[in-house]
């Protein structure tokens, strides 16, 4: 398959550029943020690279607002951030200390992560055609991991529902469930699914630390057998 851009023209990059222009309304609420915080990123937050080939793939939902849209890290500045780069750090995907801040030196191990929409949406709610124009960059940066990767985790049932349509796939027939695993027809994938590791989720209980270690637990594992 060959990534097509949001006017179905040409090949996607990886990540959009720092001025992407295809989503009216994130554009505006981009361009509101740098006049207000101009010392903010205020840009499509690019993908998070290990410096190895990556096995695992991590696809969250979109930048937070005081999170990687002013970092510029996925999941770095909010406590999504906290509780993911923890369990991480204690499964071996990744390595260092974690201070939410892109300059902590933390390093990702054989893991990458991204989100499924690249700029920051208003009260965190990306529309479906949001969500499809940003597919692209989705899908060029599995084409260009593809030799190395081997799993997917979603965080999130959009996470997943986009993931399954980037790749063609239908989405009745991989249910969204906490700890579910999925190998995927026509790949050498498979997909995990996680409760997203919000501060919601994790205050009212829907996710608990356990239960997404769990998950991780699961994740290692499989990669190491």
């Amino acid at each position: 398959m060959t990534a097509v851009s949001a006017e179905g023209q040409s090949p996607a990059p990886v990540d959009p550029p720092l001025d992407c222009s295809f989503c009216p309304r994130l554009v505006a609420l981009r361009q509101e943020l740098q006049t207000a915080h101009p010392d903010w990123f205020n840009a499509p937050v690019p993908t998070f690279r290990s410096g190895d080939d990556a096995e695992l793939l991590i696809v969250g939902l979109a930048p937070g607002l005081r999170g990687a849209n002013r970092t510029g890290r996925p999941f770095t500045g909010d406590y999504a951030g906290d509780l993911l780069y923890e369990t991480m750090i204690e499964y071996g995907f990744a390595e260092g200390s974690y201070r939410a801040d892109p300059q902590d030196g933390l390093q990702l191990r054989g893991a990458m992560i991204t989100n499924a929409v690249r700029c920051l949406p208003p009260e965190n709610k990306p529309t479906g055609p949001e969500i499809r124009t940003c597919r692209p960059f989705l899908l060029s940066t599995l084409e260009a991991e593809a030799p190395s990767l081997k799993m997917v985790l979603a965080l999130g049932r959009i996470a997943h529902d986009t993931f399954l349509s980037a790749l063609g796939l239908r989405r009745a027939a991989y249910k969204f469930a906490h700890g579910a695993r999925h190998p995927l027809e026509g790949t050498d994938l498979v997909l995990y699914d996680s409760y997203h590791c919000s501060r919601y989720n994790t205050n009212t209980g829907r996710l608990t630390p356990e239960m997404f270690q769990s998950v991780f637990a699961d994740m290692r594992q499989e990669l190491s057998a």
